[in-house]
């Protein structure tokens, strides 16, 4: 049985490609963007290593495996008729997807004739398609899909996206239209996912020494934790049963579910929140390290008030009412939440694994968007006062994107969509980058706010159905007071001022 997986990045090939190589399955790698071409995969006959380092159940791990699973690596948009005829395999049964939060979005721009359309659903729309084409509608013939991307309802919102292609194209589809969409409907399955497994990619610290321990040199070894979870919602036409049959997975930490919420929320805020957060207050900072950082005597406890104070806080109930054992179950929920924030911290700081803070900040705002924004504004509904935490965080996103360098030398490259590129460059304006050309006195107070207001008000690049954040009371002035003060004083003496005047 095979997979398509849209996506190349180090995550899928420790984490899919990792489960697949134990679950007898083959991947067929689709690349969802234009770049760089799949040449270095290729060159390796789409072989490499995965080195696991870390603890597990008080044990040491430090394991390489060769991952052997990979059939094809085909890049559409130098060879569209190879990746159509990935639909043609009457063996492929699972799509798998990682193509970052901001890639589960519907594009109107997107034609049928494109070969191949821009956004990744517009492409999955044509696979899909010529799969139904090749098959005669075949229901047997539908796909699973397990996309991996942060995003709550994952699969729900990919199938809204599809079907909006089927919509949008519905003149070129022709006849095949209603057929088409009732296949979609009836012979596909859009899975909900959560994935989690901490993943730092290549391991440039002991590369030297795990070199050693190969055959050859692999320059796609990459490196992650031993834990992983993969918890799979099925979708109302399919039953738990059924893609337990489908999916060989037996021995390894993939819960499959009618619900995955409760682990979707514990995960997304008490472990990538704190990333989102903490990658630019700490690289700003002068760190690099996500183990660095939480160890630090300053950056460390900033952390944990954000996770302990601000975020856990937002997924207990507001009233405790609404438990059969009133105080009793709160207080289990409370400790089991707890619980799993001390594991994170813990593998946080895996002493075995350098997690670079830049690996963590790429698409910094559409991250924030799904992983910390909901928790500040439940904490703000709850408490009447702002999570100064989080707003740092986004304060030090909106530094990190002006570009520049830190004052010792170390280059800031944000990366992200470029209209939001192109919108942080017109609110900066010509204001030199402040990490190493520090801004005196107070000019700085108007860029700030312009700033500050610009992305607050960004609804249709950035908040989009969240609305304009400066209808947020108070939110507008706090998040360009830390703007400002991360311009004159600098990142480390800003997080030590919040530190000690709470």
């Amino acid at each position: 049985m095979q997979m398509i997986q849209f996506g190349e990045g180090n995550f899928l090939r420790a984490f899919v490609e990792w489960i697949a190589q134990r679950s007898g399955l083959t991947v067929a790698v689709v690349k969802p963007r234009p770049g760089n071409s799949l040449e270095r995969l290729k060159a390796q006959h789409c072989r490499y290593h995965v080195n696991l380092c870390g603890l597990q159940d008080g044990k040491t791990i430090d394991s390489i495996e060769e991952i052997t699973r990979i059939t094809a690596a085909v890049n559409p948009y130098e060879d569209y008729a190879a990746f159509l005829a990935l639909a043609e395999a009457p063996e492929a049964r699972f799509i798998v997807s990682n193509t970052t939060e901001a890639g589960i979005a519907f594009d109107p721009s997107c034609k049928f004739s494109d070969t191949p359309a821009t956004s990744f659903p517009a492409k999955l729309t044509q696979l899909l398609y010529h799969r139904f084409r090749v098959f005669h509608g075949d229901p047997s013939k539908g796909f699973i899909l397990l996309p991996c991307e942060l995003i709550f309802h994952n699969g729900q919102q990919l199938k809204t996206c599809v079907l909006q292609y089927i919509e949008l194209w519905k003149e070129a589809l022709g006849d095949d239209e209603v057929p088409f969409l009732r296949w979609v409907e009836e012979a596909c399955y859009f899975c909900t996912t959560l994935v989690d497994r901490i993943v730092p990619g290549y391991p440039n610290k002991d590369v030297e020494a795990l070199q050693a321990r190969l055959s050859q040199p692999d320059p796609l070894l990459v490196q992650a934790e031993p834990y992983h979870l993969w918890v799979i919602e099925v979708p109302d036409n399919l039953t738990t049963a059924q893609l337990s049959a489908e999916l060989p997975v037996a021995g390894l930490n993939v819960v499959i579910t009618t619900d995955e919420s409760p682990y979707h929320q514990r995960k997304v805020t008490l472990l990538n929140g704190p990333h989102t957060v903490l990658s630019p207050v700490a690289f700003l900072a002068g760190l690099d390290i996500v183990r660095d950082a939480c160890q630090h005597e300053v950056i460390g406890p900033f952390v944990r008030r954000v996770m302990y104070e601000e975020l856990l806080p937002t997924l207990l109930p507001s009233d405790n009412s609404q438990f059969s054992i009133v105080n009793s179950q709160f207080s289990i929920l409370n400790s089991q939440l707890s619980s799993f924030a001390d594991d994170v911290m813990e593998r946080f700081c895996n002493p075995f694994v350098d997690h670079q803070l830049t690996s963590i900040m790429l698409n910094s705002f559409s991250k924030f968007v799904t992983r910390d924004l909901p928790a500040l504004k439940t904490y703000f509904e709850r408490r009447g006062t702002l999570p100064k935490g989080l707003v740092l965080g986004l304060a030090a996103i909106c530094v990190y994107y002006h570009g520049g360098q830190r004052p010792d030398g170390t280059p800031i490259r944000p990366n992200d969509d470029p209209a939001i590129l192109h919108l942080l460059a017109d609110l900066w304006g010509s204001t030199p980058s402040s990490l190493s050309s520090p801004v005196v006195g107070g000019s700085s107070a108007d860029i700030s706010l312009r700033v500050a207001a610009g992305v607050l008000a960004a609804q249709d690049l950035i908040w989009h159905e969240h609305g304009d954040l400066n209808s947020i009371p108070g939110l507008t002035a706090l998040l360009a007071e830390f703007i400002d003060k991360i311009l004159h004083n600098g990142m480390m003496e800003t997080v030590r001022g919040l530190m000690i005047d709470d």
